[in-house]
Formats: structure tokens, sequence, C-alpha cells
């Protein structure tokens, strides 16, 4: 039998891309040669683990996971929404007029991999819900928050159409803010109308198209570091599990009690729902060995049926285009355990 295992999204950019960021905006058009670069570059060592599905590691996402659809536009401020990690803080731009319209779209990204790749690309992509913490407390003049929200669905399905359209194996909405939300505002209502919204995009979309969508949560994972890893997943996942898409990437392996969580995912899962439980963390520097992995993925099987059941890591190895933490090295050879593991666990299941 086969267990589909797919990443999440970023691959630590080569040093000398990070080093000519630091002095120059991610949109010059200078930096393009080390672009081209560092994607190929990527592909070719993705392909070399052994992943039957690839990204291009998130090269070109100009300076996060999250904000690469707006990184430029005249109407932002760079004073938004405070990101609390364990041991520093990033901070998401503020819109300071409308309208709000993207600059960029995943789908380019998808395009130039595609170039290059000879296995199915995935491509990731933002959540409104994320995107509308750039919207400020107080109402921008002019401009109310319900326009805003019209908009950013509006945006939000031209890019997961234009990337389904291009061919994405998956197209994996990136809801990291879903356990942020929880700390934020302990009474749910905020993980609420994150999940409304969200549904909302999603219910834009047919049931085979939705297929080939997933959500991604995780606990963040930036310089070695979390921001929500202290809330327990028992307040997120019976909420994410009512949103309307096809596949659930669940940061798992570096939980504490992964049997507890194991059984909230099988009492909340749906019957069209596939969840790929991740089996690698990408901030621990650690390397798992193929057979821990099996191991894990064999305590899932458990919990989760098989014809149900995928493998990915925890997190990308670098959504912030300046963290290095982790060397692409590390989380190619992570990558490559995560695959191996999965092969073993496979085999050992396919003869149970």
């Amino acid at each position: 039998m086969i267990i589909p295992t797919e990443p999440i999204g970023s691959i630590p950019r080569p040093l000398k891309l990070i080093a000519a960021l630091k002095t120059m905006d991610g949109a010059d058009p200078r930096l393009d040669p080390l672009y081209d670069e560092a994607i190929r570059d990527t592909i070719a060592a993705f392909e070399s683990t052994g992943s039957p599905v690839i990204t291009d590691g998130e090269q070109r996402k100009y300076h996060n996971f999250g904000t690469y659809c707006v990184h430029g536009l005249p109407n932002l401020s760079p004073d938004g929404f405070k990101i609390p990690f364990v041991s520093h803080t990033r901070r998401w731009p503020r819109l300071t007029s409308g309208p709000f319209r993207y600059k960029r779209y995943a789908g380019n990204f998808l395009e130039v991999a595609a170039r290059y790749a000879h296995v199915p690309v995935k491509q990731a992509v933002i959540s409104p819900s994320a995107l509308s913490l750039m919207y400020p407390a107080e109402e921008i003049a002019g401009y109310s928050r319900d326009e805003f929200l019209t908009d950013l669905l509006r945006e939000h399905e031209i890019e997961v159409r234009e990337c389904l359209q291009k061919g994405a194996h998956k197209v994996q909405i990136d809801f990291t803010e879903g356990r942020l939300a929880i700390k934020i505002d302990p009474t749910g209502e905020l993980l609420n109308s994150f999940i409304h919204l969200n549904n909302l995009a999603l219910a834009r979309f047919s049931a085979p198209e939705r297929q080939r969508i997933g959500i991604h949560t995780c606990p963040g994972a930036d310089r070695d570091s979390t921001h929500s890893a202290d809330v327990d997943y028992a307040e997120l996942l019976p909420s994410m599990f009512q949103l309307k898409a096809g596949n659930f990437y669940v940061s798992l392996s570096a939980e504490k009690d992964r049997i507890r969580i194991l059984k909230i995912i099988r009492e909340h899962m749906k019957p069209d729902q596939r969840i790929f439980v991740g089996v690698v963390s990408p901030i621990d520097p650690r390397l798992d060995t193929p057979e821990e992995i099996r191991d894990r993925i064999l305590e899932a099987a458990e919990y989760i049926p098989l014809a149900q059941l995928g493998t990915t890591d925890d997190c990308g190895f670098s959504p912030f285009c300046d963290d290095t933490s982790t060397s692409r090295e590390t989380a190619f050879a992570k990558i490559r355990a995560r695959v191996l593991g999965t092969a073993l666990a496979a085999e050992i299941l396919g003869r149970n």
C-alpha cells in the first residue's frame, strides 16, 4: 500500500539570497537571477529526497509565507498586528486605505516551479483569516470592514482558482493563526469568525475542487520558536474540522501527548477528509531516523483510517525569509527521513 506524503512548503533560502535580501527590496528585479537559481536548486534537492510531491520551497515569497501577496502595496503600514513568538515578535502590515487588492498571486510561483519539476508540485497560499488581521480595529474612513472582506474573499478565490487551473497537486491554505486565535481570545469568538470567513471562501469551490484544497495548522515555527504551542489543540481541532476542505495538515510530532490529539482527530474528522499528520519537527535540530518516523505513523494508523491517512512535516522549514536557524541541508535530510519512514510504515501496514 501507499501512504501519501507531502511537504508543507518553505525551505531555508540559500545564504547568498538571504544576504541580498538584507540590502534590496524583495521585489527588486536585480534579485531575479538569485531567485531562479534558488528555485532550481531547491527543486532538484527536493526531488533527490524521493518526495513524491514537492514545492518550490517558497523561495520567492517576499519576506514571508503570509504577506507575499501584498508586499509593496502603497496602502500598507508596517505597524500592524503583532505575532508574539516565544523568543521574538513579528508584525503584520496594517491596511491604511481601500481598496484591498493582491499585488501578486501564488500561481505565478507555481508556474515557474512547474518549468523545472519532474514530480507533482503543491502550492501554499495564505488564508483569508490571516489577511483579515490587516484591517485595523478602527474602521477605515470610506472603506468599511465589510467592503474589505468582500475584496479579500474575491482576491483569495482568484489566487486559489488560478493555482488549481495551473495544475497544482494541492492548494494548501496556511491557517497557523487558528491556534493563535485562541491565545488572543480564549472565548473562541475570534476563532469562530476565522472559521466562518474561511468557509465563505471554500464555499466558492466545487466538491471536487475542495478535494484538492487543504488546511494547514501549526503553532508557528520561526527562529526555532512558536507562537501558540501552549494552546490546547482540543480548543482548535473540533472547530477546524468544520472547514469545508478535503485535506488537513496537522502539526503533531512535537506535541507532548500525541495519543490524546489523535483521539480528538478521530472524533471530529469527516469521512471525506484526509489527515496528513506531522511526523517531523522543523524546529528540532535533531535528525529523526526513518524508524522513529515509521513508529509515529504506525501510532497514528491506530486512530486514523488508512484510507484517510497521510504524512507531512509539522510546519514549513523557513516561513520567514530571514530565518537561518535551520540549514537547507538539515531541512532536506528531515524530508528524506519522512519519505523513508512513510515507506517503511506503508510496508508494514500493507502486510497487516
